[in-house]
């Protein structure tokens, strides 16, 4: 058993979410979430942010974490258990390109598009989360005074 710990972000800006489009175990092509391994010396909060930047080309900041996702998998005949988690992120600004030996597209669409775009459960679930907290923020906040 091979144990691996990634780190990732969903980076919103207003109503949009940013997808990157892979290249899945399978080879099929397929819509997700930037993620990627701790490097020596990082923390978690610091490879999410990095392997954002790499992946997209975008700055973000975390606003907070979202979810820790484990699964498992066979590679090259190993059992691999993963296990992810997922920061929420804010876009600061664009400072380079996406990394075009790891990422074949980025897209920014709204979330009701990243639902029908992404396949995986834990990136489902990650949406469901975030439209959940919206739902909560919108239903928190006061409501405007009816003129008479």
């Amino acid at each position: 058993m091979i144990p691996e710990f990634s780190c990732g972000g969903v980076v919103l800006d207003g109503n949009k979410v940013l997808l990157v489009r892979v290249k899945s175990m399978k080879g099929r092509k397929i819509w997700t979430f930037p993620k990627g391994h701790i490097e020596a010396g990082e923390t978690p909060r610091q490879a999410a942010l990095r392997e954002v930047l790499e992946e997209t080309g975008y700055r973000a900041t975390i606003v907070r974490p979202l979810l820790k996702v484990r699964y498992a998998f066979t590679l090259k005949g190993k059992y691999v258990k993963k296990i992810v988690q997922w920061y929420l992120m804010k876009k600061l600004g664009r400072i380079g390109r996406h990394d075009p030996s790891e990422i074949l597209a980025i897209n920014w669409v709204s979330l009701g598009k990243a639902r029908e775009m992404v396949e995986y459960p834990s990136d489902i679930r990650l949406l469901e989360i975030i439209d959940t907290a919206i739902a909560r923020t919108r239903a928190a906040a006061p409501q405007e005074a009816e003129e008479i």
